[in-house]
Parts: structure tokens; C-alpha cells; sequence
């Protein structure tokens, strides 16, 4: 680890009256804030608790970053993964921002080092693990490097109903008791309804403000592809994506070997990553990658979390997540430009089964529950046949009427029908049962069947009973499904996983929103239906200049050697993109790049305009 002297950063000792986009230009280079961005700086610098939820790719680290500047002292951050906090480091650096971590990979006297600044005031960031920070006397040493806010990033692994649960998350509650007047700011990418209330919950979060951006990425194409003959499909996928950079996520560590060596034997560039690779080979894959030599990584999830590479332009499954949350968090990764980008998953019952064998192997009943909810709601997406980015949008409560036009869904649609009857009378009957009822007693109120759930309940006296008789229970449960999947109703999984309506299906009772259904298909048929669809067809938006774009790529690389730094700490490949478009003539012109702040146009712009000036004659 390279610590960074105090003296190394006078750039950060701000004037009491900078703001808050005063510092975000000067020290990242941005002209102005994206969506929400301003407003939660604004709530942290008044000493308020806060849950965010950005997309990936969203701007989450600058709503902790800019108020570690504004303040003073020192600003904690909590990251689960080594490899995160030194990408997030080395940018923070980059930038002239006194930023270090303290983990396992340093030496005594590096730690001595960084310590040693933490105790001067000169540290502005610091990156540590909630393992750290719960260790033996840690968080008496914390108390004397004067904490002004703390950052808790992944935060979705505070909760056990999240795909990340990680126990020693549900201890930091330690630190409202410990610093109760210091403000907590929770962030993450991937949280549904249940997860965001025990966030704050488990934090001991007092009067916090919940922070939701929308979570769609409209320039990712959504494609689901039956799992049989994959490799196959892949070849024309890669033929399709040549000399372009994409993830490939595995299950397991051999299948990352092993589909890596395939890919090296039709002439992609490939590498794997897995978990139980040395560090310094995992390094080494991941710089490459980051720098262009890799083209395609073939790994397990363990890859690509705070990676900053803007032009990964697909992402493929090559087995299925087994949860929503996984899912999203990964398909993030891709398009982050925000140019088109693609992302398949590969579907086979075989993964199904897979992850049921895992969850056979918990002994704690309650996370198998909670495990088998997220799995059903995995394959309800795999297998929806309304548009796939509605169904996803919908996991996460966020409501969406109008189909996207850019999942496999919309583009080979199947065959609609009026349902909005249909959905109005499996409503009614969810809210004369008061909303206590799960699918299956659902189907039977709906039927008219006594079954024992029914009985017990008294349901059969209810005047929705048997009001859809006259149709199969098969059906009802294909069209309650659509309704999940639609955003009609959610599940509760706190309440006995009982079925909630949503707004949007208040709307639909009061007759103000339609309903299209599709007729059940059976899962060979719809399989079918999916060979003969022509695979999604991305469209590139070019730069206007792409041979200077490929020459400030070249010199990137070259600077990012001779610092012995990723690629992306240099300039990311949008400030590039940006810097290709605008043609800058002069320092000035430099500086009003996106995503140049004051510390990269002394330390870069004689470089880049030497090139630009000799490219533009």
C-alpha cells in the first residue's frame, strides 16, 4: 500500500464557505450533481442519518466523499472487500485526496504510517472492514482521530433477508452507542422493501431519511436464453462482441477455468477469477481487464464490485443467480458509459437445482425460508412473459406501466389478452381476506375449494369466494404470478409471506389502470418460443472521435504503467469519451472536461492536450 503524506494535500484544507458543488468540481472534476446526489449532502452535512439507494453506477461514493471534504475530520468508511476499498483509495488519491485503508495487506510500519496521519487531522477518508472496526480497541482508537461521519457501502449486508448477508454487518449497530451525535450514512444498489427497514433498523438509525433513486438502467438490453446448447449461442454472442470487453459470471470456480480456456480456444482474450486465485493473480486479471489487454473475464461473483470501467459492453450469466438482488448487482457492471449494452442470462432448470441443493445444506430454517422466496422470485423472472424489466423494476417497489422495448420480451411479444377483469377479482378476494392469505389459499378462495387453509380461516363465507371458478387453479397461478411480476402485488415476507396489493393494484381495482395478460404456456413452449427469437442486436453509439479516443486510451495506459496504477485512476473511460468530444485547446478548456478536477489537469493536462493539439494540427 502507498500511503500518501499530510503534506502531499493542501488542496483539501477547504475554506468554511466552500460548497458542496464548489468542492465536487474541484476535486472530481464534475460540472454538476447527478439525481439526489446534491440533496443527500446536503442531509448528511446537517448531521442526519441516511439510507441510500443508487443504482450501480449511480454516484453513491461521492454522497459520502463531498461531505468528508466539507467537514471536519475524519469520515469512516465501512467496505466489505479489500479489493474495493484500494480502487476506491487509489481514485481518492488521484484526485488529491488524502484517502487510506487500513486490512491485512499492509505491513506493521504502513499501518504505523497511516495511523500516524490519522492522529495529525491530515486524513480526510478512511477505508476499513467491519471486522476491523469491531476489533480489540480499534474503535477507541477511532474516537481519537475525531469521527465526523460515518459511511456504511453494501449496506444490504446488514440484513439476512439480503443476497449478501454478512453477520458481523449486524454488530455495527455499536456505533449509534458509541458515537451517538455522529451521522450514519447507509448505502447500497440492491435492497428491496424488507431489507431497506432492517438496514436502518439494525443501525440504530434515528430520524433517518430514505434516499431512492430509480433503479433502471434503460441502455441495458435484458435477454433470458434457455440453457441448453449454451455454448453454442455463446460463440455467436462473442462473434457478435468481438475485441469488445464483457463479464462472465459462473457458479462455480471450475466453471470460470474451464469456459475461460474454451473462449482462449476460438481466439478470445480471456481470463478467469474466482475467490481461491493469489491475490497477485487476481490483481493481475483484473488491471488487465480494467486496461483492455482482457477482454472477456470469466469469473465468479467475487469479480467486479467498485471496478470503474465504463465501457464493459455485455454481461452474460453463464448459470443463474439465485437472487434478484445478485442478478441486478451484476448486470450493473455492464454499460456504465451509459452507451448500450447487453446482458443474457442462460436458464436451465439444472441451476435450479443447484441452488436448492445449497439451501438443503443450511441448518437455520429462517434463512432457508428467506432463501427459497428469493430463488422463487429468480425463476418467476427467468420465466415471466410480461416485460423483463418491469418484473425487475417491480422486485425493487418501483412502479412502471409502460413496457421498455429493449428486453427480449418486448421485442418477440407473446400473445396479450384483456385480463384486467382477471386481476380485479383475484384483488378483491386478496382484500376481503384483509391480505392475510399466501397464493396457494388464494387460488382456493378464488376456485371455491374447501381446503383446510380455507376452513380454518372462515374464507369460505367471504363474498369473493368461487369468483373464479371457471377458471383452472394451473391458470390462477400463471396470472397471480403475472400480477407479482406486474407490480400488482408484492409479497410480504416478514408477514408469513402473505400477498400485499401494491398502489399500482389499488389502481387496477378503481378501474383506472388496464391489465394485459399473456395465456399460460408451458415452460417447453415458451423454451421453444425462445430458440426460434432472434438474439437482441446492441447498437454502439461511436465517438465522434474514435481514433483520438484510441490514442488518449494508448497514453492512459502508458501513464498508468509508469505510476504502476489501474487505468481508471488516471481518467475514467468517460472523462476520455468527453475529452475526445470537446477537443480541448488549452488548460482552461482542459479543466472543463468532465471528470477533471484541479489535481489531474496539474498532474495530466500538459500530456493529454500535447496529443489533442498533434491530432487536431
Amino acid at each position: 500500500m502507498e500511503y500518501v503524506s499530510p503534506t502531499s494535500f493542501p488542496s483539501v484544507v477547504e475554506g468554511p464557505d466552500a460548497s458542496p458543488l464548489q468542492l465536487l468540481e474541484k476535486h472530481f472534476g464534475y460540472k454538476s450533481f447527478r439525481p439526489q446526489q446534491q440533496e443527500v449532502i446536503e442531509h448528511v452535512l446537517g448531521g442526519q442519518d441516511a439510507v441510500v439507494l443508487m443504482p450501480t453506477g449511480g454516484g453513491k461514493s461521492l454522497c459520502y466523499q463531498v461531505p468528508a471534504l466539507a467537514l471536519s475530520g475524519l469520515t469512516v468508511v465501512l467496505s466489505p472487500l479489500i479489493a474495493l476499498m484500494k480502487d476506491q483509495v487509489q481514485a481518492l488519491q488521484a484526485n488529491g485526496i488524502a484517502a487510506a485503508f487500513l486490512n491485512s495487506t499492509l505491513s506493521f510500519s504502513e499501518e504505523q504510517a497511516i495511523e500516524a496521519q490519522l492522529r495529525s487531522g491530515a486524513m480526510k477518508l478512511l477505508y476499513v472492514s467491519p471486522e476491523r472496526l469491531l476489533s480489540q480497541n480499534f474503535l477507541d482508537r477511532v474516537a481519537e482521530w475525531n469521527p465526523v461521519l460515518f459511511a456504511i457501502d453494501e449496506a444490504h449486508c446488514i440484513s439476512s433477508w439480503g443476497h449478501a448477508f454478512r453477520p458481523e454487518y449486524k454488530r455495527l449497530d455499536i456505533l449509534k452507542k458509541v458515537f451517538p451525535k455522529v451521522p450514519l450514512i447507509a448505502l447500497t444498489a440492491t435492497a428491496d422493501k424488507t431489507v431497506r427497514g432492517d438496514i436502518a433498523q439494525h443501525l440504530g438509525m434515528r430520524d433517518e431519511r430514505l434516499f431512492t433513486s430509480s433503479f433502471d438502467r434503460p441502455n441495458l438490453s435484458l435477454a433470458v436464453l434457455p440453457g441448453q446448447n449454451r455454448w453454442a449461442m455463446l460463440q455467436r454472442i462473442m462473434a457478435r462482441h468481438a475485441g469488445e470487453c464483457g463479464i462472465i459470471y459462473c457458479s462455480s470456480r471450475k466453471g470460470t477455468e474451464k469456459l475461460a480456456a474454451q473462449l482462449q480456444g476460438i481466439g478470445v482474450r480471456a481470463e478467469h477469477y474466482h475467490a481461491r486465485m493469489d491475490a497477485a493473480d487476481r490483481d493481475r486479471v483484473q488491471d488487465s481487464f480494467i486496461q483492455g489487454h482482457t477482454h472477456v473475464v470469466c469469473a465468479t461473483i467475487a469479480f467486479g464490485m467498485g471496478i470503474d470501467k465504463g465501457d464493459v459492453r455485455f454481461v452474460i450469466h453463464w448459470n443463474m443467480p439465485g437472487t434478484l438482488e445478485g442478478y441486478y448487482q451484476e448486470i450493473g457492471r455492464a454499460g456504465r458509459d451509459g452507451a448500450p449494452a447487453e446482458t443474457i442470462l442462460f436458464y436451465s432448470y439444472a441451476d435450479v437445482q443447484t441452488h436448492m441443493h445449497f439451501m438443503e445444506e443450511v441448518e437455520d430454517a429462517q434463512y432457508k425460508a428467506i432463501m427459497g422466496a428469493k430463488l422463487d422470485r429468480m425463476k418467476e423472472f427467468a420465466e415471466a412473459q410480461v416485460c423483463r424489466r418491469i418484473v425487475l423494476l417491480s422486485y425493487f417497489s418501483e412502479e412502471v406501466v409502460k413496457p421498455c422495448g429493449n428486453c427480449d420480451v418486448c421485442k418477440d411479444p407473446p400473445k396479450y389478452f384483456e385480463g384486467t377483469l382477471l386481476a380485479q377479482k383475484a384483488l378483491s378476494a386478496m382484500f376481503r381476506c384483509h391480505q392475510r392469505i399466501g397464493m396457494s389459499v388464494l387460488v382456493d378462495v378464488l376456485k371455491g375449494t374447501h381446503s383446510t387453509e380455507v376452513q380454518q380461516q372462515g374464507l369460505s363465507q367471504v363474498k369473493t369466494f368461487g369468483l373464479g371458478a371457471d377458471v383452472s387453479a394451473f391458470a390462477w397461478v400463471m396470472f397471480i404470478q403475472q400480477f407479482l411480476q406486474q407490480g400488482l402485488i408484492e409479497i410480504d415476507y416478514i408477514d408469513r409471506y402473505h400477498l400485499k396489493i401494491t398502489p399500482l393494484g389499488h389502481r387496477v381495482l378503481k378501474g383506472e389502470h388496464p391489465v394485459r395478460l399473456v395465456t399460460p404456456e408451458t415452460i417447453k413452449e415458451r423454451q421453444e418460443r425462445t430458440r426460434k427469437a432472434k438474439l437482441p442486436a446492441p447498437t454502439h453509439v461511436a465517438p465522434e472521435s474514435a481514433d483520438l479516443l484510441s490514442q488518449l486510451k494508448a497514453l492512459r495506459l502508458t501513464i498508468s504503467r509508469e505510476i504502476a496504477k489501474p487505468a481508471f485512476v488516471v481518467f475514467s473511460d468517460a472523462t476520455l469519451i468527453d475529452m475526445a468530444t470537446k477537443k480541448p485547446r488549452n488548460v482552461h478548456e482542459f479543466r472543463l472536461v468532465n471528470g477533471v478536477g484541479d489535481h489531474k489537469t496539474k498532474q495530466y493536462a500538459e500530456k493529454f492536450l500535447a496529443l489533442i493539439g498533434e491530432y487536431v494540427g
